[in-house]
């Protein structure tokens, strides 16, 4: 049997022996008495308080809790790393193993941000950190002592291009100089073209001469961004008018064009032509005597509608796939000399070296007559052989069947033209330029340039292999992928900002074409894309358009001299610039350096080592402001040297010198956040007291230059303010001290049987009372009495007797009524034995009578006016026909009948007031024969129930009619001034749209009526086309229009600022009628003023207005504003779509130097054009011959 273990000793024991008392200074960690812990313990007078309980308020007590936390911020000593033993063998003089935990009772407890922020001796988490890091202080303090911009930020990476400052609205015109700068034939033809120059412009105000300065701005320049001020003001753009960047490339080239022409060098003369231009024929085949008429065009873009993920192939595909003419639409063949179905188609016969695609983003929508953007997306591949779009069909055929390396119209993609925004009349553009130099991809955005990794990202191969197999049977029969791509095919290029996505190819494509594309995705898809820049390859066997091993061309492209003297000055003062500020900087580093030693070294060195340690008080505050007075910028510096008034954190005094050494200034940093008003440290702000030592408050005034007033010690504490908070704290000890032990009392006493006798109390405020922590109690105040105003009438009425509602008071007995007295000497509530207050039961009662009274009154009015009840708001007059009527506020009707429904709840109507019917004359403000007068606020009843309402309300005026063959006929005339002033005193009201049939007449002022027209039986309407300007002629539409509800009536809410278009596009939205065919009528008159308001037209409160849907007509889509004055069915107005580019120099308005050839206009002459007889196409006048099938033209 083993031995048994031996037992323990008893402890100790642990409590206060029998009389002892609690000595709560010796309790660590009791930081509520080191502050207060002593009041009511050691002190309970005011008179007794030492100098040593004053100190314990602020927690500066010798024996507080509250520790000296270590600066954490001391610079710890380097110390070699310790060698590790060589030999591992167990020992006596080991070090203890990893998994022991040494637990010492001689460290001091944790220091963090949370439980050192009332700390006073806690001197860390004040900002300290903002030093630590040199060279983020460094950065903060140049951010607050501002040294100007620093042009070194806007200087040039020599492999990056430069981008172009934006002048409000000229992010169009940067965009294709961005693309036009990396055609180097361009770009060197400019520069060898010699600027026109007269007596009236001087060489520098010449627009070549500005292109030729900017572009050798991005040549040269030191700068990272260009301001091309000089060539918009050349060209007299309007740089705060967004303008359509298609129309400014075409204009900018015509006038280039024209300047080229005028020089010397024929080379340069066909530049434009050489570089850009294309060649495409119009073909039209009879197809009953197969003959073919032709017409040669010139081309600088080719334009291509959109289709949903539809590819660049398809769209080419579809602008050279033939059209039918047939029907209505036959061709007059002269040959024939007869109408005959003919195939009308496009041919591109040759292809410039820059390729451009201008795709169709901004559309007409007929519903609203405006532009809108077209949010469908695209795919273009980075590659594209056009030999398979070029010459007739066979031939086209013939060229799928070869392979791309034969191809002598290989294409590559150089530049992608985006414009950001979903309107068409405003947004921004950017450019996707692939830079020659750099072989890189560059997204432009004005000033803002970023390289793009690659606009194809290369795919994995193990990925790429895995689905070549799957893919390589999805082309469709030209040789394209198929346009719809799935999701998670699609990639969106990450470091660009762009709506541009990349789409993996479907198909399987050749060796070449992997070489080509470097083995990535070959398709990118954009929803912001409205121009493609594609560049020939020449050089087969190099994926890098007409540029030899991959390499930059060699061309000798240098600016011109005088061009090339304007960036070279910029770049002198660019470099002028850098260097002062380089000097600049070193000073401000130099006293950077001084400033955070000096800094660093205070604070290093302000903790206190012992309590007895001279020290001074200063306010968390204060030592926050300092440490961060230096690296942030004040928000309203003053210079105050009165330091009696502080009353704000920021510094009053600020000086540069303050920081140098030598302080001409000092700044004072207040304390106001511990001082009381005595000017004494305030106990109540202790939370915010810190202790720094005296030499350290020295130093920050003598090296730094930074007062902290007033010196406070921590002797200073306020014995005033510790008296009075003496006080509070005290009632409130007792407090928690003496209620609990209230309530236990009240508990023990409280409870009272049916028939004892005892005393009424409020429920809630015996309720709130009985908690550990009373809702009701305020800090160092009594208790609200039970008969408070709060609580006073759950007991005791405004008679003074017993309040009827017993649910809202309780029952106690007479001994917890004597311990209440105790506390609320003035407390009288009222015995058991009082009776509930007479008055207030008789007034209950008499309120159950009432209710009863109103429900017998509403039935007997009900039955008395019972016509007016029925019929009143339905709007029908019928029924009073040749019967004396009256008219009543409609509100009344209202109101009276909900007080006959629910007559307990709602209160009865108190009279009937026709005054405001009645005008100051004293007569009708109102006609009652129209329509619109008699609007919602009035209501028809007969005489006789007015008779009734004179008897059982107070009426008046009486306002007699009687309905008499359809009309209403009237004691009172009206008064037309007052009658008008009714109608149209309005800020939002409704009015009638008659639907007006296809045979109805249009309304004129002799025919108009205000009464509704008859309502036709509905019919099957006939389909209805619509036509639209096409650069082809014109071509007819299949929209169905619904069945329309002819002579029907629409209430529409409008306001007196509407505008006439506003009002067409709501009844666009209401009856799906477009804008293009409303035509709108009131009185008789057409509305076709779009922009003019419903006030300025005349249209009155409940007024009524006409509508007719007329079929869409050639004229109403014209490009003539020309009116038909006196006729009511002349062309409408197109929208209004500014200026453009007339009054500039690229539209007409003005022109520089002696140019033999006047750019174009972008504003031609309103004139009517000539159809085609044969073809139906418009030609300009004066033609004499149709440009699209040369049948001869008779001009009127």
């Amino acid at each position: 049997m083993p031995p048994k273990r031996t037992r323990r000793a008893s402890p100790g024991p642990t409590g206060l022996s029998a009389g002892e008392r609690l000595k709560r200074t010796k309790l660590a960690g009791n930081a509520d008495y080191s502050s207060w812990g002593w009041v009511g313990t050691e002190v309970t007078e005011a008179s007794a308080i030492t100098q040593e309980h004053r100190l314990a308020t602020c927690g500066f007590a010798r024996n507080s809790s509250l520790p000296l936390c270590r600066n954490k911020h001391i610079e710890k000593p380097q110390t070699p790393p310790k060698e590790e033993a060589r030999d591992s063998a167990p020992s006596d003089t080991q070090e203890p193993a990893e998994d022991v935990i040494i637990v010492s009772d001689d460290e001091g407890p944790a220091c963090t941000s949370r439980l050192c922020r009332q700390n006073p001796y806690c001197l860390n988490y004040l900002g300290q950190e903002k030093w630590e890091d040199a060279d983020k202080a460094y950065q903060a303090y140049m951010k607050a002592h501002e040294l100007g911009d620093n042009p070194n930020l806007h200087s040039r990476d020599s492999l990056t291009p430069i981008g172009l400052k934006n002048l409000g609205a000229t992010c169009y015109a940067n965009a294709y100089l961005q693309v036009w700068f990396q055609d180097l034939l361009f770009r060197k033809g400019v520069y060898q073209c010699q600027p026109s120059q007269d007596s009236e412009h001087t060489f520098e105000e010449s627009p070549i001469f500005q292109l030729q300065v900017t572009f050798a701005a991005m040549q040269c320049s030191a700068l990272n961004t260009f301001n091309p001020v000089k060539l918009v003001e050349s060209l007299k753009l309007r740089a705060t008018e967004q303008q359509d960047a298609q129309e400014f490339s075409k204009l900018f080239m015509a006038h280039l064009d024209t300047e080229f022409k005028k020089q010397r060098d024929p080379a340069l003369q066909s530049l434009i032509a050489n570089q850009f231009e294309g060649k495409q024929v119009y073909n039209t085949v009879c197809q009953n005597c197969l003959r073919r008429s032709e017409r040669d065009s010139d081309f600088l873009e080719v334009e291509l509608n959109l289709e949903n993920n539809a590819t660049l192939e398809e769209r080419l595909l579809a602008l050279l796939e033939p059209e039918l003419l047939s029907g209505d639409n036959k061709y007059f063949c002269q040959q024939c000399d007869s109408l005959h179905d003919a195939k009308r188609y496009t041919e591109l016969q040759e292809l410039p070296p820059v390729l451009h695609f201008s795709l169709l983003r901004f559309v007409y929508d007929v519903a609203t007559m405006e532009r809108k953007k077209s949010k469908q997306s695209i795919l273009f591949p980075t590659f594209i052989d056009m030999d398979r779009f070029l010459g007739p069909v066979e031939v086209r055929k013939q060229h799928k069947k070869r392979p791309r390396t034969e191809s002598k119209n290989l294409y590559e993609l150089r530049g992608v033209l985006l414009h950001k925004g979903p309107s068409a009349y405003h947004g921004h553009y950017e450019a996707q330029v692939f830079d020659v130099q750099n072989q890189s991809w560059y997204q432009f955005n004005d000033e803002e340039v970023t390289k793009i990794g690659s606009l194809v990202p290369k795919l994995d191969p193990a990925k790429k292999m895995a689905k070549g197999g799957k893919d390589a049977k999805k082309k469709n029969g030209n040789g394209v992928p198929k346009p719809r791509v799935p999701p998670k095919k699609r990639r969106r290029i990450e470091d660009s900002d762009s709506e541009i996505e990349v789409v993996e190819s479907s198909s399987q494509s050749s060796k070449n074409e992997q070489a080509a594309s470097s083995g990535g995705p070959s398709y990118i898809s954009s929803k912001d894309a409205y121009m493609l820049v594609y560049a020939r390859i020449s050089d087969r066997s190099s994926p890098i358009a007409d540029t030899p091993n991959g390499q930059a061309p060699a061309l000798d492209i240098t600016p011109p001299l005088k061009a090339l003297e304007v960036v070279q000055a910029m770049n002198t003062a660019h470099q002028k610039a850098c260097e002062d500020y380089a000097q600049r900087e070193r000073g401000a580093r130099a006293t950077f350096e001084q400033v955070r030693r000096t800094v660093t070294d205070i604070y290093r060195t302000w903790n206190l080592s012992s309590r007895d340690e001279d020290s001074v008080v200063a306010s968390r505050q204060s030592l926050e402001a300092w440490i961060a007075r230096h690296i942030t910028k004040p928000k309203t510096p003053k210079r105050s040297p009165a330091p009696s008034s502080p009353t704000k954190l920021e510094p009053k005094e600020e000086s540069l010198a303050s920081t140098e050494g030598q302080p001409s200034l000092c700044v004072r940093l207040p304390i106001s956040e511990v001082v009381c008003s005595h000017g004494k440290l305030d106990p109540d702000k202790a939370n915010d007291m810190k202790v720094i030592r005296a030499v350290a408050h020295a130093r920050i005034e003598k090296e730094d230059g930074c007062i902290l007033t007033p010196r406070l010690t921590p002797a200073d504490v306020c014995s005033d303010c510790v008296e009075r908070l003496f006080k509070v704290s005290l009632t409130e000890k007792l407090y928690q001290i003496e209620h609990p032990r209230l309530v236990a009392r009240f508990d023990d006493v409280a409870g009272l049987d049916d028939h004892d006798y005892g005393y009424y109390i409020s429920k809630a405020w015996l309720k709130d009372w009985r908690l550990a922590k009373p809702k009701m109690h305020v800090e160092g105040q009594p208790d609200p009495p039970p008969d408070a105003e709060d609580y006073l009438r759950d007991v005791v009425c405004e008679h003074g007797g017993l309040a009827t509602n017993a649910a809202a008071r309780r029952r106690i007995s007479a001994e917890a009524y004597s311990i209440l007295q105790e506390i609320f000497p003035d407390w009288k509530p009222p015995d058991t034995s009082m009776e509930p207050c007479p008055v207030c039961e008789a007034l209950l009662h008499i309120s159950r009578e009432d209710k009863r009274e109103y429900r017998k009154q509403a039935e007997e009015e009900k039955a008395r006016l019972k016509h007016m009840h029925d019929n009143a708001l339905n709007g029908n007059t019928a029924l009073l026909e040749g019967v004396s009527c009256a008219i009543v506020p409609t509100q009344f009707v209202r109101s009276w009948r909900q007080w006959i429904m629910r007559p307990s709840e709602v209160p009865r109507p108190q009279a009937i007031d026709n005054s405001e019917f009645i005008c100051e004359h004293g007569l009708l403000a109102f006609d009652p024969n129209f329509g619109g007068d008699m609007d919602g606020s009035m209501t028809v009843i007969k005489r006789s129930d007015w008779d009734a309402l004179e008897e059982l309300y107070t009426a008046g005026p009486l306002i007699a009619v009687e309905n008499s063959d359809g009309k209403f006929v009237h004691e009172l005339a009206v008064c037309a001034d007052c009658r008008l002033k009714r109608r149209t005193s309005f800020e939002m009201t409704e009015i009638t749209v008659r639907i007006l049939g296809p045979n109805d007449p249009i309304p004129t002022a002799q025919t108009r009526d205000d009464e509704p027209v008859q309502v036709p039986k509905p019919v099957q309407t006939t389909l209805t086309t619509y036509s639209k300007r096409h650069n082809e002629g014109h071509r007819k539409s299949k929209r169905i229009r619904q069945v329309r509800e002819y002579g029907k009536r629409r209430k529409i809410t409008i306001t007196k600022a509407m505008s006439v278009k506003e009002l067409k596009v709501m009844l666009n939205d209401e009856l799906g009628i477009p804008v293009i065919s409303q035509r709108l009528f009131y009185r008789g008159q057409e509305l076709d003023d779009s922009s003019a308001t419903m006030i300025s037209l005349g249209i009155l409160s409940n007024d009524i207005l006409d509508l007719k849907e007329e079929n869409e007509d050639l004229n109403l889509l014209s490009d003539t504003d020309v009116e038909v004055d006196g006729s009511s069915t002349g062309p409408r107005k197109k929208r209004a779509e500014g200026q453009a580019f007339g009054g500039t120099l690229l539209g007409g308005g003005s022109s520089f130097g002696n140019s033999s050839v006047p750019p174009p206009s972008s504003s031609p002459p309103a004139v009517a054009a000539v159809a085609c007889p044969a073809c139906t196409y418009e030609n300009t006048p004066g033609e004499v011959a149709c440009a699209m099938c040369d049948t001869p033209l008779i001009n009127v």
